[in-house]
C-alpha cells in the first residue's frame, strides 16, 4: 500500500520534468505547499522566482502520464517522498548546505530495476573515482566493492567509465546488490558502452535517475546527481581522482550530508592519486586500503572491526633480547670463537655460550670446532631479496 496519492504521484512525475535537478527554490516550495499545489501556482503564476516563464513552457508541454507509461515498459518506476520504498536517508539534503544554487532533497525518483530502493540502500556506500583510471584504480575499486558486497554492503556509484564501472562490476562479481545513479533517464544507456551493464544492475540491483524517462544526460546534472549518490550511502570511497575530479565533488557533498568520507592512497607520482591524496592531507579523509577498514568506517560502533595488520612475524621476533642480542652478532660465513662473540655482543662469556647453546637447538646457529655461524637455513631467511635475485640468474 502506498500513502501516496494518485494526484501526488502525477505533480510529482510532472515536476522532475518541469526543471533541472537540485533547483532549491522548488524543492522548499514542494515541500512547504505540496506538489499539486506547486503546479498550480506554475499554472497561475503565483510561482516565486525569475524561472516561472521557464517552468510553464516546460509545463505546456508535459505528459506526466506518458512518462509513467514509458517508465512502465521500460521496467521502471516513480517512487516519491512518503512512498514505503522512499529512503529515508535522503532527507539529509533538506537541510544541507547547497552549492552553486544546487541541492535540496528530490521531487522524486525514478527507479528501474527489480528491488526496493529504501530496502537495499539501508547499508550501502559509495565508490567514486576517475573516468580515465588507471589499472591500478580499476583494480582497486573492483576488490572493495565485492569485499564489501561480501559483507551485506550495497554499492553506489555513478556508472561512468573507470572507477564507477569497476566499483559496478566488483559487487555483481560477488553477487551483491548495486545502485547506479544517472544523470539521464533510467531507460537511456549513457555511455552507451554500458548498456549491458545497465540491464544486469536493472536485474540484480537498480537504476536511479530523478529526471524522467528518455531524458539526455547534460553536463550540470553529473554534478547534481553527486548528491544523491552521497546521501544514499553510509560512507564515500573516492578511489582515484585528479585535483579537478568530479569525485571530489561527491566527497564533498558527502561532508556536506555528514557522512564518512573515505579515500585510497596513491602514488605521488600520478596526477590521478592528487586529489584522493589531498583529501587526506588536507580534508580530513580517513586513508583506507581495504574493504574491512571500509566496513569498520560505516559500521556501528564495536561492530565490522577490521583485523589489525602487521608486518611478517619472523622466529627471530619471538626470541627474547637477550637471545636477540648475541644472535644479531653471530657471523654469516666464518666461523668465530666464543670469546670474540661475547665481546661483540657486550655479553659475559658464560651467558653467551649458554644463550648459544639454546640458539643451536632452535637452529639459528651451527658450530664446528670452537667456532659459531649463521645455521643454512638462517643464512637463507636473512638473505636479502636482490641478493637472491642475483645469485639465483
Amino acid at each position: 500500500m502506498t500513502e501516496v496519492s494518485d494526484d501526488e504521484r502525477l505533480a510529482r512525475a510532472a515536476l522532475t520534468g518541469l526543471s533541472e535537478p537540485g533547483n532549491v527554490i522548488l524543492a522548499r516550495f514542494v515541500a512547504e505547499h505540496g506538489p499539486e499545489a506547486t503546479l498550480q501556482a506554475i499554472r497561475n503564476g503565483s510561482y516565486p522566482g525569475t524561472a516561472l516563464q521557464d517552468l510553464q513552457a516546460r509545463l505546456a508541454a508535459s505528459e506526466p502520464g506518458a512518462d509513467l507509461d514509458r517508465a512502465a515498459k521500460a521496467g521502471a518506476w516513480l517512487v516519491c517522498p512518503g512512498d514505503p520504498e522512499w529512503p529515508v536517508q535522503l532527507d539529509v539534503l533538506a537541510e544541507s548546505e547547497s552549492t552553486e544554487g544546487a541541492g535540496g532533497e528530490p521531487l522524486a525518483l525514478w527507479v528501474r530495476g527489480s528491488l526496493e530502493l529504501g530496502v537495499i540502500t539501508q547499508r550501502a556506500c559509495a565508490i567514486v573515482g576517475a573516468r580515465s583510471a588507471t589499472q591500478y584504480g580499476t583494480h582497486v575499486a573492483g576488490e572493495l566493492a565485492a569485499g564489501l558486497a561480501d559483507r551485506g554492503v550495497t554499492i553506489v556509484s555513478g556508472g561512468a567509465f573507470g572507477i564507477d564501472v569497476a566499483a559496478h562490476r566488483g559487487a555483481l562479481a560477488a553477487n551483491g546488490y548495486t545502485v547506479a545513479v544517472l544523470a539521464c533517464g533510467v531507460d537511456i544507456p549513457y555511455p552507451r558502452a554500458h548498456a549491458a551493464l545497465f540491464d544486469r544492475i536493472a536485474e540484480e540491483g537498480l537504476l536511479v535517475s530523478e529526471v524522467p524517462p528518455g531524458s539526455t544526460p547534460r553536463r550540470p546534472r553529473f554534478l547534481v546527481r553527486n548528491r544523491l549518490i552521497a546521501a544514499l550511502s553510509e560512507g564515500t570511497v573516492v578511489v582515484e581522482a585528479a585535483l579537478r575530479s568530479g569525485a571530489l565533488n561527491t566527497a564533498a557533498w558527502a561532508h556536506r550530508c555528514q557522512r564518512e568520507v573515505m579515500a585510497i592512497p596513491g602514488s605521488v607520482l600520478s596526477p590521478l592519486s592528487a586529489g584522493t591524496n589531498q583529501l587526506i592531507r588536507d580534508a580530513g579523509a580517513i586513508l583506507v586500503t581495504d574493504s574491512a577498514e571500509i566496513a569498520e568506517q560505516i559500521g556501528r560502533i564495536g561492530d565490522d572491526l577490521a583485523p589489525v595488520k602487521a608486518g611478517e612475524q619472523r622466529a627471530r621476533d619471538a626470541l627474547d633480547r637477550r637471545s636477540q642480542q648475541v644472535l644479531e652478532c653471530v657471523p654469516v660465513q666464518q666461523f668465530q670463537g666464543i670469546a670474540q662473540l661475547a665481546a661483540t655482543a657486550g655479553v659475559p662469556v658464560d651467558e653467551t655460550l649458554a644463550v648459544l647453546g639454546h640458539l643451536l637447538l632452535l637452529g639459528f646457529v651451527e658450530h664446528v670446532g670452537a667456532g659459531w655461524r649463521l645455521s643454512a637455513a638462517e643464512r637463507t631467511r636473512n638473505r636479502h631479496a636482490s641478493t637472491v635475485e642475483r645469485t639465483g640468474s
